[in-house]
């Protein structure tokens, strides 16, 4: 999963929430190259949904009892699809609680 995109996005909203807060010191600092939100989250989910099909799929070979394929590499795949799912799980917490934050604001 992709976070760099998420990480600028998110820096960029706690930014602004200083700066509506009256507590910021520097402007917020937009990147050269603007991130589209949508398409780094798309690309995040996707690659998140192709591990986890991936582990399925060796976990599914496995079970038939398919050779090529070795326990501890399955294991291995099936640990870096929840890895990879947790890790996406928390971007989102992080995104709702920067939402609720920007939200939350006095104007």
């Amino acid at each position: 999963m992709d976070s760099k995109g998420i990480d600028q996005m998110l820096s960029m909203l706690r930014a602004s929430s200083a700066v509506a807060s009256g507590r910021a010191g520097d402007p917020p600092i937009i990147p050269a190259a603007a991130t589209d939100f949508a398409q780094v989250l798309q690309t995040s989910i996707a690659q998140v949904n192709q591990t986890q099909q991936q582990a399925e799929a060796m976990a599914a070979s496995f079970a038939a009892g398919n050779t090529t394929e070795n326990l501890h590499e399955v294991m291995i795949e099936l640990q870096k699809a929840n890895i990879s799912f947790q890790e996406m799980i928390q971007v989102r917490n992080k995104l709702v609680s920067a939402y609720h934050d920007v939200m939350n604001m006095q104007v």
